[in-house]
């Protein structure tokens, strides 16, 4: 059975080194069929209680939970600013946050993280990997891919040997994830 997976770069940059290793990554999981979202498709006014109560929650948030709902699992790779998620992130998660208590449904995840840098996004990685294990039930993974232009190349992918056993490690834990939840909606 064909696995739906979303994915993105949790960047609003046309060049996003996160959403090339989203994709990439997506795109890895055997019998999946990928829609790769672009952050700036869900531009959206800075999010406030204030704006909610003047104008309700904007189209573009409910249908970025669509493509959640309509989703097996997500593949996330989050780009690092000042420590943190990025703004068009954030207020795209502020946003949709607001429909219902799970704004992950609760489908398996795939958290990644990569930079120029030797961190590779770390930060922001420990930071949704911690926050998000209290918001889904299922299973989320993460890896962090740091130097990306040393260590990944477009058509070969992760380059560094041990960086991509323990990328596939990480790859095999989501796809088996996705498995057992296709595994529990059909019992």
């Amino acid at each position: 059975m064909t696995k739906k997976i979303i994915a993105f770069g949790a960047s609003s940059s046309k060049n996003s080194i996160n959403k090339i290793f989203s994709n990439y990554t997506a795109h890895q999981i055997p019998d999946a069929s990928v829609t790769l979202l672009d952050l700036n498709d869900f531009e959206m006014p800075i999010y406030s209680i204030d704006k909610e109560r003047e104008t309700g929650i904007p189209e573009l948030a409910k249908s970025f939970k669509k493509e959640i709902k309509n989703s097996d699992g997500i593949v996330i790779s989050f780009a690092e600013h000042n420590g943190s998620y990025t703004a068009a992130f954030k207020n795209i998660f502020d946003w949709v946050s607001r429909l219902e208590g799970s704004v992950w449904d609760n489908k398996p995840m795939l958290l990644l993280a990569t930079s120029p840098g030797g961190r590779g996004g770390k930060t922001v990685l420990e930071t949704a990997a911690k926050s998000y294990s209290f918001m889904n039930k299922n299973e989320i993974s993460s890896f962090s891919l740091p130097s990306f232009k040393a260590n990944f190349d477009s058509e070969k992918g992760i380059i560094d040997s041990e960086l991509n056993t323990n990328f596939k490690t990480i790859l095999k834990q989501f796809d088996d994830a996705l498995q057992n939840a296709e595994l529990t909606a059909i019992s």
